[in-house]
């Protein structure tokens, strides 16, 4: 076969140039457009806050808080249809879809603030009616190492560990609580936090240094109450008709407690957050069991942050570990939690302090009722409650956190 090359006309001196100038303009849009999205960052650190983990960011990095929703949805990568975040820094589950804004407070008791901000996985909404005490727990030890603190750190020694421990105080504007963190440190001219350690918590390989939070006056942190319809159980009226009893307590973030035995499933022993996604009837019942607990606690049903849903098993369907008080399954932002949002970890601690609620009644109850030990999908952690003349004064719980990443986060 022969080949004939393919017959061209040369172009003329005012081609050439005309071309030389669209490929000059082109040129010149492309490195625009460059530009635009190089600049349209702003500074953050990944960390990973107990079962959770998401952006940290300091609050002087972002625009004011009405271009929040532009700026942070698409740092995370939503909205995604295909709910994976695969354009941002989210995976595609609530627990790792989160964002917390810092700063320093001007308050005189504390020495930080924070704002939590939950990113829908699927539409982008930034939903900031409740806190994440998961996240909390890196609040303290990134404030320390950034410099946010209003106060010089006060060091004291362990005398059982032997090691250097410094206190955080830090208040939640979602919650408008505080929050006092203590957490290991390295001396020094400023001191750093420390996070190696042996302390091991369910959910999370490896053994870290152990941060204690107290959550000081933890009820009514949306309603006002502990138990904001005034009695511990109330029976709710769905859409269908039906009814189911639930407990409505609000302690850290509202929760809606309802027994797994009166959810007509048929291996209510056997049911697990794998189990409760594969069934799109019982979430969408959950769902409305959900939001006809907000309706009944005063708070909006269709913002999915709070409350949020916990079911609980019945003595003969807990484990058998002695350790394990109670056990719960919880939903957060419409899917089945792997292990338990932390803050419905405290609320349900408190709960099972609170005469005639369900988990009262459903608790094994083994004299030691200043430590609620609770059993979840990923193993058990253990929450403190301390009450005085029936007040709940504060909550305790143990988490570990660690920085994962610092640099630019790109959105737009």
């Amino acid at each position: 076969m022969e080949l004939h090359p393919r017959a061209t006309t040369p172009c003329t001196p005012s081609q050439l140039l005309d071309i030389g100038e669209m490929l000059s303009s082109f040129g010149n849009q492309v490195h625009r457009a460059a530009r635009r999205m190089s600049t349209c960052s702003f500074p953050a650190i990944f960390a990973r806050g107990g079962t959770s983990n998401g952006l940290v960011i300091l609050r002087q990095h972002l625009p004011p808080v009405e271009q929040w929703p532009a700026v942070l949805a698409s740092a995370m990568g939503s909205p995604d249809p295909s709910g994976r975040q695969l354009n941002g820094m989210g995976s595609g589950i609530s627990s790792t879809s989160k964002i917390c804004v810092v700063a320093p407070s001007s308050r005189p008791d504390s020495d930080v603030e924070f704002t939590f901000v939950q990113v829908d996985v699927n539409d982008g909404t930034l939903d900031m009616a409740g806190s994440c005490g998961n996240m909390s727990s890196a609040i303290g030890p990134i404030s320390l190492d950034e410099g946010l603190l209003t106060r010089p750190p006060e060091i004291e020694l362990d005398l059982t560990g032997g090691f250097h421990t410094t206190l955080v105080r830090i208040f939640n504007t979602n919650t408008g609580k505080i929050i006092h963190s203590r957490f290991r440190v390295v001396p020094g001219s400023p001191p750093r936090y420390c996070p190696d350690g042996n302390y091991e918590m369910d959910g999370v390989p490896g053994k870290q240094s152990k941060i204690v939070l107290s959550f000081l006056d933890p009820a009514g942190a949306k309603t006002g109450r502990a138990l904001p319809t005034g009695i511990p159980m109330d029976t709710l009226v769905l859409s269908d008709g039906s009814t189911i009893q639930a407990s409505l307590v609000d302690v850290s973030n509202p929760g809606v407690f309802v027994r797994v035995s009166d959810l007509g499933i048929a291996s209510p022993e056997s049911l697990d957050p794998e189990c409760v996604e594969a069934d799109q009837a019982l979430k969408a019942r959950l769902e409305q069991i959900r939001q006809a607990g907000a309706a009944k606690m005063g708070l909006d049903p269709k913002i999915q942050s709070v409350p949020k849903i916990v079911l609980i098993f019945p003595p003969s369907q807990k484990p058998s570990n002695p350790q394990v008080n109670i056990r719960c399954l919880a939903l957060s932002m419409g899917q089945a939690h792997k292990a338990v949002p932390l803050t419905l970890a405290l609320c349900l601690g408190a709960a099972v302090r609170l005469p005639g609620t369900i988990p009262n009644e459903l608790a094994q109850h083994d004299g030691n009722e200043d430590l609620i030990s609770i059993g979840h999908p990923s193993g058990r952690l253990e929450v403190g409650t301390t009450l005085r003349s029936g007040n709940i004064i504060s909550a305790e719980l143990h988490r570990t956190a660690r920085v994962l990443m610092k640099g630019d986060v790109f959105y737009g």
